[in-house]
């Protein structure tokens, strides 16, 4: 654990949905108090680990993400995966849900192109189907717990795009340490639409789920 405290403000009584959304809230308070040497720290522990995931280390396409600026860090990752010839898929989010999918061409490529969306690359899009084409996933996420569930940012885009998957792909989320909560005590909201994933990295390390 980091030295931020694990929000987890939920009683029994409150419905998934709106505990998801209190959680978010808390957890997002959380993040924006990190420090920005502190973030950089954390991008490149990020990367080392990542590194060390089988999958990834076998994979010739990853299907990841450019991170907002207070989600852990992947610039570190995105450079090293394309070092090593790695086709790296990243989300390009249309109007409302629309998924799509573009490869990563250098850091330079990516743009913010609305606000609070995250950065996207300019390349051509490839459809939504284009992530049947990796061989793991690395999902961002706010929070996950111990059962796999995973906790994101309000939208359902990963939900539905993690659809389209070849079966048996794994999903590994990236969370900042007190983002991982133990089930038996702290378990996140979860809707019959979640989609559970199958690992969780953070710059501590990483480890498979239930």
């Amino acid at each position: 654990m980091s030295g931020l405290v694990q929000p987890y403000p939920l009683h029994g009584s409150i419905e998934a949905e709106d505990a998801k959304e209190v959680l978010r809230k808390a957890i997002r308070t959380n993040r924006q108090s990190r420090s920005e040497r502190l973030r950089k720290e954390a991008a490149v522990a990020i990367a080392d680990v990542i590194e060390t995931i089988p999958e990834v280390a076998a994979a010739t396409c990853v299907a990841t993400y450019a991170a907002r600026p207070t989600e852990p860090g992947m610039t570190e990752t995105l450079e090293r995966l394309s070092a090593r010839g790695v086709r790296v898929l990243l989300p390009v989010l249309g109007a409302g849900l629309q998924r799509d999918w573009a490869l990563y061409d250098g850091p330079a490529d990516l743009q913010v192109r609305a606000p609070g969306r995250p950065p996207e690359p300019g390349t051509p899009t490839l459809g939504a189907d284009a992530i049947a084409q990796a061989d793991v996933v690395v999902a961002p996420a706010l929070a996950v717990d111990s059962r796999g569930v995973r906790l994101g940012q309000g939208g359902g885009w990963y939900d539905r795009a993690l659809e389209h998957l070849r079966p048996g792909t794994k999903v590994v989320a990236v969370v900042f340490p007190e983002e991982v909560y133990d089930a038996s005590d702290r378990p996140l909201p979860v809707e019959p639409h979640d989609k559970l994933v199958h690992a969780v990295a953070t710059p501590q390390g990483w480890r498979w789920l239930e």
